[in-house]
């Protein structure tokens, strides 16, 4: 079901002219299942108890991040994806991780903006860990960085980075 929401979210990109990214194959459900072992899975469910929307994130250089958030068309803004990110800052907190990290699109009202206002800030390049360098390295070799994309983190503790 998860595969099925991420396609039913993609679709809204075709309506801004990004087809490649409304046509972008979701996790395979040995991916998902690898997030799911490891503790790294979060899912939203509606009325139903059928999933609606979820998060999966990783560990990347001391913090937490967010590989992908995904809420179906039909549940969208009722706060499902806010309320996942903030159970994965909960969870980052929880472990004394310092920060929540992402990479996003700029120009995508869904993605930087929404972010933002959720208290993510855009880093600088030059403020880059390797492994969110090595994270943008491979999202540009899939074609991602054909439209303006930034990484951005959220601090959730006061320890030092």
């Amino acid at each position: 079901m998860l595969r099925e929401i991420e396609t039913a979210a993609g679709a809204a990109f075709r309506e801004i002219g990004m087809h490649e990214i409304a046509d972008d194959e979701p996790p395979t459900t040995a991916e998902l299942a690898a997030f799911q072992t490891d503790g790294r899975a979060w899912v939203a469910v509606g009325a139903t108890d059928r999933p609606v929307g979820y998060l999966l994130a990783s560990l990347v250089d001391g913090d937490a991040h967010i590989d992908q958030v995904s809420v179906h068309p039909d549940h969208a803004r009722q706060g499902l994806g806010r309320a996942l990110i903030e159970v994965v800052v909960g969870w980052a907190r929880g472990r004394g991780l310092p920060g929540v990290t992402l990479t996003s699109f700029t120009r995508v009202p869904w993605n930087a903006p929404y972010y933002e206002r959720l208290g993510f800030h855009v880093l600088p390049d030059e403020q880059l860990t390797s492994g969110l360098r090595a994270i943008r390295d491979e999202e540009s070799a899939r074609g991602l960085d054909s439209w303006p994309r930034v990484t951005m983190r959220r601090v959730v503790t006061d320890l030092p980075r």
